[in-house]
């Protein structure tokens, strides 16, 4: 059995995610593809998610952002709402350290956009996203309310996605007449 690197000694990575509203105010979530080759086993026991994805070397975290959504779940129709004012971070469990993330990374630094989704549900598409040129990561998706995500979410992100619930709260409330 090999130690575990020291987590101070990590960097995070730098990722994106992606909260995107429907007209009645809901967020767009995605059910995790179970995958025997899933690094963390914790994604398989609470799967739902919304799309986040890493940012690419000298990319521009908006255009990172929407080419995650659009390989996650096929959306392109979308208008931008917000940004989160500042980044968002998780750290991965002791049990994932040095195996989740390819072992390189102590977890990740997160840049939240919130996004109007414009188009119709039959765009979305998670079993083929990109019309089958990405790899399917989610095998569901619903609209639930952006509340609701945390507890939803795997616990060692809870406390990332009360952030982004924090982040985005008034969003909601702009689509629904309650």
């Amino acid at each position: 059995m090999s130690a575990r690197p020291d987590r101070q000694s990590l960097p995070y990575r730098d990722c994106v995610g992606v909260a995107v509203f429907n007209q009645e105010g809901n967020v767009f979530i995605g059910r995790r593809k179970p995958d025997d080759m899933t690094e963390d086993r914790t994604e398989v026991e609470a799967p739902w998610q919304m799309p986040q994805g890493g940012i690419d070397k000298g990319e521009d975290p908006l255009r990172a952002a929407l080419r995650e959504l659009y390989e996650e779940t096929n959306i392109t129709t979308v208008s931008l709402l917000a940004e989160a004012p500042e980044w968002i971070y998780y750290d991965l469990p002791d049990e994932a350290l040095g195996i989740a993330l390819k072992g390189k990374y102590r977890g990740q630094r997160q840049r939240w956009f919130a996004f109007a989704f414009t188009g119709k549900d039959s765009e979305i598409d998670v079993a083929t996203p990109g019309g089958g040129k990405h790899p399917a990561e989610f095998d569901a998706w619903r609209w639930e309310r952006l509340s609701r995500t945390p507890g939803l979410i795997v616990p060692f992100k809870r406390q990332a996605y009360d952030k982004v619930v924090e982040a985005f709260a008034d969003i909601p409330q702009r689509f629904t007449h309650v």
